[in-house]
Order: C-alpha cells, then sequence, then structure tokens
C-alpha cells in the first residue's frame, strides 16, 4: 500500500502544477495517477462514498494552528487518551501530518504497521477503545521523509477516510500539519460528507505565534467550520519545588485571552509548561495518567471537559433542527 501511494514517476511527470496531472500520456501505468487528479475539490459520488463510511462517526474535532511547534500533535494525543479514558466511549485519532507524523511516537506505536481486512485498513489499538492512524506506519522507517507534492498528499487523506474501517465511532479527533494550505483543505472538503463538530486552535503566548494563529482563524471562517474554541500551550511554567510561575513565552501582546476577546473566539484554558509532558511523549506514555497531580494536568482534564460539553450541545442542536 505505502509503495503504491510513492511508487516511481516517470521522467518526464507533469507533476501536480499541471491540469493533466494524472491524465497525460505520462502518467499512463503510473501507481499514484490516481493520487494525482486528486487534487480537485471531491464529487458527489466521492462524497457519497465517504458519508457512508463515516456514518458511524458521531463527533468529529480538528486540532489546528497556523504555526508550527505550538504543540498540536500532543494536545491530539492528550485529547485521545482523555476522551477514552472513558471506556464506553470509542475514540480514534487520525493524524494527517503526511511530512511530519510525530503521532505514532506520542501514543507508543512506533514501528507497528496497518494491516488490511476485507472491510479496510484497519487503526492500530492501543488500548481496545482508542485506534490510531497516521502515514507513520506506512513507513519502512521513522527517518523515511515523505517527499510528495499536494495532490498526492491529498489522495492518501481521501484513502484514510475512505478506507479505513473506523467502525462505531464516538470522537474522531484529526491532527494536521501547520499552515492553511493542502491538507487542510483536503480534509475540510471530505469532511464536508459528513458531521465537523469544529476545530479547537492551539497556539502559544508570544506573538510571532499568535500572528500566524490568527490566519488560522480566519481560513476557519473562510472555510465554514466552526471554532470549539483557543487553547493556550505553554502557557507559563510552575516550578515544581516553590510552585512560583515564571513566563517562559511573554504575552507581549495579550496572549490568546487578549486574541480571543478581540477575534469573538473562546479561550478554552491555558496549559503551563511541564518537562514530564515531553517525557511522555518521548516514551509513548499518556502524560495525564503519568502525572495526575500536575498543574497540566488539571487544565488539559478541564480543556477536555468543554470540549466534550461543546459537542454534545452540538449534537443536541443538530439532531433538534432535524
Amino acid at each position: 500500500m505505502a509503495e503504491a501511494a510513492g511508487g516511481p514517476q516517470p521522467a518526464d511527470c507533469p507533476g501536480s502544477s499541471s491540469a493533466e496531472a494524472g491524465r497525460a500520456a505520462a502518467c499512463q501505468g503510473c501507481p499514484n495517477q490516481g493520487l494525482c487528479a486528486a487534487g480537485a475539490a471531491p464529487d458527489a459520488a466521492e462524497l457519497s462514498e465517504l458519508r457512508s463510511r463515516l456514518r458511524a462517526v458521531k463527533h468529529t474535532v480538528l486540532v489546528l494552528s497556523g504555526k508550527g511547534g505550538v504543540g498540536k500533535s500532543t494536545f491530539s494525543a492528550l485529547l485521545a487518551h482523555g476522551l477514552a479514558a472513558d471506556e464506553a466511549k470509542q475514540v480514534a485519532l487520525l493524524d494527517i501530518d503526511i511530512c511530519g507524523p510525530s503521532i505514532p511516537k506520542m501514543m507508543g506505536l512506533e514501528g507497528e504497521q496497518v494491516h488490511q481486512s476485507g472491510s479496510g485498513w484497519s487503526p492500530v489499538y492501543v488500548e481496545e477503545n482508542l485506534g490510531v492512524m497516521s502515514v507513520g506506519f506506512l513507513l519502512s522507517s521513522p527517518d523515511d521523509a515523505v517527499i510528495w507534492r499536494g495532490p498526492k498528499k491529498n489522495g492518501l487523506i481521501k484513502q484514510f477516510l475512505r478506507d479505513v474501517d473506523w467502525g462505531e465511532v464516538d470522537y474522531l479527533i484529526v491532527d494536521t500539519p501547520p499552515g492553511t494550505s493542502d491538507e487542510h483543505l483536503s480534509i475540510v472538503q471530505y469532511l464536508s460528507a459528513t458531521h465537523v463538530d469544529g476545530a479547537v486552535i492551539i497556539t502559544t503566548p508570544q506573538e510571532v505565534a499568535l500572528q500566524d494563529v490568527r490566519k488560522e482563524i480566519n481560513f476557519c471562517h473562510k472555510v465554514k467550520l466552526p471554532i470549539i474554541g483557543v487553547v493556550e500551550n505553554m502557557s507559563g511554567f510552575i516550578c515544581p519545588k516553590c510552585k512560583k510561575e515564571s513566563q517562559i513565552f511573554p504575552p507581549t501582546t495579550g496572549g490568546a485571552e487578549k486574541m480571543c476577546q478581540n477575534l469573538n473566539v473562546s479561550l478554552l484554558g491555558k496549559v503551563p509548561l511541564d518537562p514530564q509532558i515531553g517525557k511522555c511523549c518521548d516514551k509513548g506514555q499518556s502524560f495525564l495518567s503519568e502525572a495526575p497531580e500536575s498543574p497540566a494536568t488539571s487544565s488539559y482534564r478541564n480543556i477536555i471537559q468543554r470540549i466534550q460539553e461543546y459537542c454534545d450541545q452540538h449534537h443536541f442542536l443538530e439532531e433538534k433542527i432535524i
């Protein structure tokens, strides 16, 4: 599967910038032909296919940020762990960061591979009620670089939604790369076939991050993607010994709180720095269970509860309209 998705290109490959990509004579016999032609918006048949596959997904939450390195994947992993703490809930975590898939490492699944059954690709499970899918499972080595143009990325994202046997899922969490480009447009277009609760946007306090996050909020408005709220990561550091709080990234323009006030967006919470978070990510452990007394854990749990409440309210309102 991975070989077909990243198969060899002929020397005169039209490339994704050409209108002939996926259809020109040079594409004949190429295993990537379908992927190169996947750059356009999905047609009615594709949307119907996606709707059929995802009909058993109750809630879908996207984790976004215009800025890299602010903790999107960390938040996505902990959100999935937090929701799956309720054994009655079935949770799925989809990693669409094609070029930098870190979810397998964070979830303790590095080296695992995807298996195919009659009903499609099977997610890799952390727990019985927590399944994960990532391009990282399709690579022969964690150090392999995925050097793909946009249309091939789009094609793989569609495969993840269409060909993975997600089953009955209460929460589908989608971890995205930074920016407002191919992957983001694709996931929003493909999920237009089904129900999306909204996006959680991650930032850090300093203006250099907020500047890009404002672009992400603008992106959500333009594509009509509801915003559940903003999470401010690395919001100060509380010394584990003296309990004194220090600002590692000073909020020179008021941080996420001021931005949310200006843009009329909800602030879901602030998460302080804790060195244990990084250690748990490297070891593939859940920070929430490894450091239950940490102020960061308390912040995460409050934020997760607010997201659950939002999703439940959103679902209730939709059912009422129907």
